[in-house]
This record gives C-alpha cells, sequence and structure tokens, in this order.
C-alpha cells in the first residue's frame, strides 16, 4: 500500500472515529437539551406514588386537563380517552380511563408515547401509574381499559390553566413478531 493511499486510510479512520464519538455524545447532549433548555422531561417512569401522595392539594387552583388519543396509521386499534378533560386541583391525585380495541385478525403488541402540552408543564405532569411505562399485548379483536393516575404538581407556574395528556400508540414490531414466532412454535402441528 502507498504512503498516500495509508495516509488517507488514516484519515478516514479518524473521520469514523470522530463520528462515532459525535454520536454517541448525542446522547446526553440530547436530555439535556429536553430537560433543561425546553423543560420536556424524559423519563418514562412511574413518579413516586408516596411523594405525590405527600403534596399539599391547592383547591384555590383549578388546571384543566385535556386527553388525546391516537394511533399510528398502520396500527390496527382504535384507541380513545372516556373523557375529553378532566378539572383537577394541582396536588390531587387524579384516574383517567382510555379504551384500545385491536380490530384486527392478529395479535399484536402496542406501546403508548405521551406528551405533555405545554412543553413546559411537563415538569409539573406526574404519572404515578399509566398503561405508557410497558408494553400493551391485544388479541385478535380484543378491547382493553386503561387507567393512568397522574398528579398536577402545585408548582405548576400560575399562567398554565390548561395541560393537554397526548398519547400515540405505536407497533411494537419487534414484540408483535416475537408473539407471533412462539405462537406459530407453541401451536401443534397438524
Amino acid at each position: 500500500m502507498s504512503e498516500a493511499n495509508r495516509s488517507w486510510q488514516k484519515k478516514g479512520w479518524i473521520i469514523a472515529g470522530a463520528a462515532f464519538a459525535f454520536c454517541f455524545a448525542l446522547i446526553p447532549l440530547y436530555n439535556i437539551a429536553c430537560e433543561h433548555v425546553l423543560g420536556i422531561k424524559l423519563d418514562q417512569g412511574a413518579a413516586d406514588a408516596e411523594a405525590a401522595a405527600a403534596l399539599t392539594v391547592d383547591t384555590s387552583r383549578v388546571v384543566t386537563v385535556q386527553f388525546v388519543a391516537n394511533t399510528n396509521s398502520k396500527l390496527p386499534w382504535t384507541f380513545s380517552s372516556e373523557k375529553v378533560s378532566v378539572q383537577v386541583h394541582p396536588g390531587e391525585l387524579t384516574e383517567a380511563w382510555f379504551d384500545a380495541t385491536n380490530v384486527s385478525q392478529r395479535d399484536i403488541v402496542g406501546n403508548a408515547v405521551p406528551s405533555v402540552a405545554p412543553n413546559s408543564a411537563s415538569l409539573y405532569f406526574n404519572k404515578t401509574e399509566c398503561f405508557c411505562f410497558t408494553e400493551q399485548l391485544l388479541r385478535a379483536g380484543e378491547s382493553k381499559r386503561m387507567p393512568v393516575r397522574f398528579v398536577v404538581d402545585p408548582r405548576l407556574p400560575k399562567d398554565i390553566s390548561t395541560l393537554t395528556l397526548a398519547y400515540t400508540f405505536l407497533e411494537n414490531d419487534i414484540a408483535t413478531k416475537k408473539l407471533a414466532e412462539s405462537s406459530q412454535a407453541a401451536a401443534p402441528a397438524s
């Protein structure tokens, strides 16, 4: 190999290594930008139920929480909230219900992706229980009623009087494929 080719190869490896390192660094930078700059809470885990229960309820204030339920166009499910909105006092533990039905002829695993608007309010919206924390399996034709329990932190800025909790259900292709493969493996040979 000529000296020029070795030089280009070395530069190529350096560029590839730098690109890899840059991509690796994007994850924490994304988290910092979302949580600290944009005010978007990224953790999908449950809020501490004891801490939520210990919040002081602000009965002098009412916040409207609106619900939006969507499915990805490729997911053959119907999905809706039982109520369009609820009125809550900040600090009050609240429960809302959502209904999903698999209208297809196959079993499907789905994941719900939540979002809260306005983005700055997501820091003050805490779910203690949610169907979005885990995968949801709906057998062909099955319907499921699913709860979300939440509390709006009393420290929510006073200028925010309405929050929107939106969910979009997506098919978990990998889990659905594994489910189909395990069902086929378990099926008796005819």
